[in-house]
């Protein structure tokens, strides 16, 4: 259940509810009682995906590391592809005879 942020209209109180989403916003402000209280916008509705396989920082590296990772990667395919050419060679040569 999220926690939802209110401001009053009329003397500037906010608080905090802890509301299921389904709830209708309330309206009294609980300091001076005048139904003048409305929700507001929250910083914190974001979803961080936390855990194997998400992680925060993610989608904000910085173009110095994705450079680097696509040297790594680009230098790894020469190695992997010259095994895999040498080992599939001798096999077309044994189809063929």
């Amino acid at each position: 259940m999220p926690t939802y942020e209110y401001e009053c209209s009329k003397c500037s109180h906010t608080f905090e509810l802890f509301q299921r989403i389904s709830e209708k916003p309330v309206h009294k402000c609980p300091a001076c009682g005048k139904s003048s209280a409305r929700r507001l916008l929250g910083i914190g509705a974001a979803v961080i995906f936390k855990g194997s396989g998400f992680y925060v920082n993610d989608y904000g590296r910085s173009s110095q590391y994705r450079q680097k990772k696509k040297e790594e990667s680009s230098n790894s395919k020469p190695a992997t592809e010259s095994s895999t050419s040498s080992e599939s060679k001798p096999k077309a040569d044994k189809k063929q005879t």
